[in-house]
């Protein structure tokens, strides 16, 4: 009796796994195979562009009498102001869609990955909707960063 119902598990374990993989290999079938080259490009593109504006606008302003570190501070607040504005308008994420890494890795996604949040739960008020979720997604961004940097400091210290 104790080993019909080990075979018995065993079966069904074993049903379990063919059913398994016939649900992969359906899900494969409407998957669509995802664009390496052209997705690499959009965000290539897009992403030297912000880079371009961004160097752009900070030689200009360095030819107007700032120095290099002040007119990076206000490009990089720049950049943060106008990734903000187009999440308020909603178009970020079509932007995003379109250009993928190209928008979100410059400080523009982790603009983005603040405001979002905090307006989805702007209903809530402004300290428990819009304040308590403003930090939602850049929160361990940030705990893990500044821990990081902490780490390293300490230990290029000690060496």
């Amino acid at each position: 009796m104790g080993n019909a119902s080990k075979d018995a598990k065993e079966q069904k374990k074993n049903e379990q796994k063919q059913q398994a993989k016939a649900y992969e290999k359906y899900v494969k079938k409407f998957t669509p195979s995802p664009k390496y080259f052209s997705n690499s490009v959009k965000a290539f593109v897009v992403g030297g562009s912000i880079c371009v504006a961004a160097s752009y606008t900070q030689e200009m302003l360095m030819a107007r009498g700032f120095e290099k570190t002040e007119a990076g501070s206000i490009v990089t607040v720049l950049l943060i102001c106008t990734a903000q504005l187009i999440t308020g308008f909603g178009w970020f994420d079509t932007i995003a869609k379109f250009a993928g890494a190209g928008v979100i890795v410059p400080i523009t996604g982790f603009a983005n990955s603040m405001v979002a949040p905090a307006m989805e739960f702007k209903k809530e008020g402004p300290v428990l909707g819009s304040g308590a979720k403003l930090f939602t997604l850049a929160g361990p961004v940030l705990v893990c960063g500044i821990s990081a940097s902490v780490i390293i400091g300490i230990i290029i210290y000690l060496l």
